[in-house]
């Protein structure tokens, strides 16, 4: 028995939607995979990693010492 379409979506379009919308963020995940290898692999990708990394270590060694040191006079 095939209902009409006014009263919602068949299966087979559901499971259609349901397929495309897979793909779509299949496709999405890879473009977005490219651009961090291309990133990664630029002068601007090898300074933000250097700089993270250093601020890492510099957060490390000072641990328990307050960022801002305030003076009075």
């Amino acid at each position: 028995m095939v209902l009409c379409s006014c009263f919602g979506p068949s299966k087979a379009q559901l499971e259609a939607d349901r397929l495309e919308s897979q793909d779509a963020r299949a496709k999405a995940a890879e473009a977005a995979r490219k651009r961090q290898e291309q990133f990664d692999k630029s002068a601007v990708g090898r300074a933000a990693r250097s700089q993270i990394a250093s601020a890492k270590q510099s957060n490390s060694s000072s641990k328990g010492e307050p960022v801002l040191k305030w003076q009075m006079g």
